[in-house]
């Protein structure tokens, strides 16, 4: 609404001035003609009354009414009188109920400000110093929507967590899906489900693992044996790409703000690269290099190769090396972040209910174990168990770790062509004055034949010439690229060493049938050891999987129809990976700000003049011309206020009337609309 500077009461005393104390007018009227519209009142119910006397009267009796002097005179007045003593009555009767109405407003204002446990007097001062621009509610309410948006999150996942669970009921199966959904599911690494090799029939072994990022923990983690150096380098990184996201902040509402196109996603990438030589650079013995200008050079210098320890020998706590290591120590930055998840993943245990027994928490290596018994040998536990691992990995980890598992990989295939060759000697031997046993053995006696017959007519090479590429074992494997070089899967070799384990199975099997000599049983003892440990290797996960990161390692064995620990797990998995991990985050997404179609001026309606009128008469209308206008605008017209036309922004003429000397209840002094020459329309709130 519109503000119209008004005389406002009780500073203003005038029988006649609007709404002044002890005036008979008020603002309400809106400058309407009162004494006008009284005259016409009493004027047509006289006229009626004269016309009904003339009507129903003789003549001879109306010439000795004198009805044209004395009759109408005490008509109007006796009309004037009753209508004096109605006006009266209704403004008692309006004023008793306004009291009525205020006075229970009142109560119930008051009583809303005793409900705060507020003294009455404390809420009234607020008010006056602060108003309600200062002292509002909207940090309250906002919490308040962001505790309903939780809350709807959560019984949005507890929905889903019901609908998996009846699916799976009624499946008889449970799949990956029933331990990490949403926003945290493409952190897994591996999952896997098999049967128990105790009892494969009722009881389920499964395999789970989950990576975090660096970049996805909500609280960094750092080895313990990171320089103090490296700590405080991470900060002023961390600094400078915050400076650099605000500055972007700003450049878009820059932009928004002058009306220009808004930056796509490569524009403002390449902005913030642009930016980054403006707060570094690499001269690193320069003084006055940028690098230094948050922490001067001198003071790096005096924490360079300085880890978690000090030697006692060399400690001396008014150094400026030491003071510095106490200050990043009291921070706790080093420890923050893997403290963080060691309370998270035991807290969440606790609370759900999935005690453990054993708990190795290698705090320098980063490194926790929880076991839910003590106990390792897998014969003597129960079918319901759980074991967790979780390890924090860096780069340099996880190359050792690569280089290891090649190494082993490459044992496993020794190993396994070592036995190969030796069952295939033992099986050659075994054929000795048998004739034909195999192919191999019908091809060679058709050897000669297949030579003479076919081979030289044809000129075609015989097969024993010709190269062989394929071992019969695995199909002919394609040559590495560069990214498979660098990120190895070793899935061919892993296939190629299960082939040949089945193989090596049948052919004892064929070979001996159920006849148990001691190389049969030398051989299989040997196959079955290297089945074991090959299938342990198998299901341990590939490092060159792996980012550097945090690592969950989670074993499980539940009864199939029971899974009680397999529903326990997934809950405090999910609950884990929610108190730990940002999770996965779209830049396309995370850099949304405000798009044009959401800049409108029409969406901020207002009422006042239109900017564009070509009237000159628009600039001198008076606040109040403005405020009728609006309130005379037909219901179909759009909210805003249209220009006026000539006609309604002249005075409208006087109505002449025959008694224009006689008084009425009101004053006949004509009201017209107050001339304000600086006045500019409405403000716009």
């Amino acid at each position: 609404m519109g503000s119209i500077d008004l005389p406002k009461s009780p500073n203003v005393f005038h029988p006649e001035k609007p709404s002044a104390v002890g005036s008979r007018n008020s603002l309400a009227q809106e400058y309407r003609d009162q004494q006008l519209e009284v005259d016409v009142l009493l004027e047509e119910e006289v006229d009626k009354v004269m016309n009904h006397i003339n009507t129903k009267l003789p003549s001879e009796v109306l010439e000795r009414l004198d009805v044209m002097g004395g009759l109408k005179e005490k008509l109007y007045n006796y009309f004037n009188q009753n209508y004096q003593n109605m006006f009266n009555r209704f403004i008692v009767t309006s004023e008793d109920e306004m009291v009525k109405k205020v006075r229970n407003f009142i109560d119930k204002e008051e009583a809303k400000a005793l409900a705060r446990y507020t003294p009455k007097e404390i809420s009234e001062l607020l008010d006056q110093v602060g108003g309600a621009d200062k002292f509002n509610t909207g940090e309250i309410e906002k919490s308040i929507i962001n505790m309903y948006g939780h809350l709807q999150g959560h019984i949005q996942r507890g929905m889903n967590d019901l609908e998996n669970v009846t699916n799976s009921l009624l499946r008889q199966k449970t799949d990956v899906g029933a331990f990490i959904r949403g926003e945290n599911a493409y952190s897994i690494t591996k999952c896997a489900f098999q049967d128990n090799a105790y009892k494969p029939k009722t009881v389920t072994d499964v395999k789970l693992s989950v990576n975090i990022l660096d970049s996805e923990l909500i609280s960094p983690i750092f080895h313990y044996q990171v320089t103090v150096e490296f700590l405080i380098k991470e900060l002023i990184s961390k600094h400078i790409i915050d400076q650099i996201d605000r500055e972007i902040d700003v450049l878009k509402d820059s932009l928004m703000d002058e009306g220009k196109e808004e930056m796509n996603d490569s524009e403002i990438l390449f902005e913030k690269l642009n930016r980054v030589e403006n707060y570094t650079d690499d001269e690193k013995d320069s003084p006055k290099s940028k690098r230094y200008s948050i922490l001067a050079q001198s003071l790096m210098k005096r924490v360079e190769g300085l880890r978690a320890e000090i030697d006692p020998s060399e400690f001396d706590q008014l150094n400026v090396r030491e003071n510095l290591k106490k200050i990043i120590d009291i921070e706790n930055i080093r420890n923050r972040g893997y403290n963080t998840a060691v309370n998270s993943i035991t807290s969440i245990l606790d609370t759900s209910k999935m005690g453990y027994q054993f708990i190795e928490n290698l705090k320098n290596a980063r490194e926790l174990v929880i076991r839910e018994y003590e106990d390792k040998d897998i014969s003597k536990l129960p079918d319901e168990r759980y074991q967790v691992k979780l390890k924090y990995y860096d780069n340099a980890q996880l190359i050792e770790e690569r280089r290891a598992y090649d190494v082993q990989i490459k044992s496993f295939e020794v190993e396994v062509q070592h036995l190969w060759d030796v069952l295939n000697m033992i099986y050659e031997d075994s054929k000795f004055m048998k004739g034909v046993v195999d192919f191999k053995d019908l091809s060679h006696k058709y050897r000669k034949k297949i030579q003479k017959k076919i081979k030289d007519i044809s000129g075609d090479p015989v097969y024993e010439d010709i190269e062989k590429t394929w071992d019969e074992i695995s199909f002919v494997r394609p040559g590495d690229t560069e990214v498979e070089k660098m990120n190895r899967t070793y899935l061919f070799e892993k296939d190629k060493i299960k082939k040949r384990l089945i193989l090596m199975k049948d052919k004892l099997q064929s070979m001996y049938s159920f006849r148990y000599p001691v190389q049969r049983r030398v051989m299989e003892e040997r196959l079955t050891f290297l089945e074991n440990e090959f299938h342990r290797f198998d299901y341990m996960i590939n490092p060159y999987h792996i980012q550097p990161g945090l690592l969950l390692d989670v074993d499980i064995t539940s009864i199939k129809r029971k899974k009680a620990t397999l529903d326990g797990m997934a809950n405090v998995l999910n609950e884990f990976l929610h108190g730990v991990s940002k999770g996965f985050q779209d830049a396309a997404f995370a850099s949304f700000s405000r798009r044009r179609s959401t800049v409108r001026a029409d969406i901020a309606q207002s009422f006042g003049p239109k900017e564009d009128s070509g009237d000159e008469d628009g600039d001198k209308k008076s606040a109040g011309s403005d405020y009728l206008d609006m309130l005379n605008t037909p219901s179909e017209s759009s909210p805003a206020l249209a220009e006026p036309s000539e006609s309604e922004v002249t005075a409208p003429k006087k109505t002449s009337r025959k008694n224009s000397s006689r008084k009425g209840v009101v004053d006949r002094k004509r009201r017209g609309r107050p001339k304000r020459s600086d006045d500019n329309g409405l403000q716009e709130i």
